[in-house]
């Protein structure tokens, strides 16, 4: 989404929301993805995935450590212009899995609703992207109430 999107980021330090995309899910390659569906706010997962992080940068030299440490935090506390809309793009992006993935056949698409709200509101561009993949998720659930 951020190449996709990269001309409507003007004022966005383009590399550095690269970046961030790109280490967010890193701690993930130890302790696995939790389907959007399945989180919640205090399942200790963000200390987990921060300690997992922690172990895999153990090997880098300092200077990077510290950096990807770093971004991966910002990200987490979407506490810049770049890890919003790397958190803001990783919602919907679930989301649009979520409507053009396969899914079991009990899947709740009235989830996608309310999933990452909070993250989606913060930019314009993630608002517009977010009311695009609501419509497609209204357009999904008349579907599967019609079969």
């Amino acid at each position: 989404m951020t190449l996709l999107f990269e001309a409507d980021l003007a004022d966005i330090d383009v590399l550095k929301l690269l970046k961030i995309c790109v280490i967010h899910d890193l701690a993930e390659a130890i302790s696995g993805d939790v389907p959007a569906p399945s989180q919640s706010s205090d399942d200790g997962r963000a200390a987990r995935e921060r300690q997992d992080l922690l172990t895999l940068c153990k090997a880098l030299p300092e200077d990077l450590s510290a950096e990807v440490v770093a971004l991966w935090d910002e990200y987490a506390e979407a506490k810049s212009p770049e890890a919003i809309l790397a958190k803001g793009f990783d919602k919907i992006e679930t989301m649009l899995q979520h409507v053009k993935g396969r899914n079991a056949p009990d899947f709740d698409y009235a989830f996608n609703l309310g999933y990452g709200r909070e993250a989606t509101d913060r930019h314009p561009l993630l608002r517009n992207l977010r009311l695009l993949a609501d419509n497609l998720t209204q357009l999904e659930m008349i579907s599967q109430a019609g079969e």
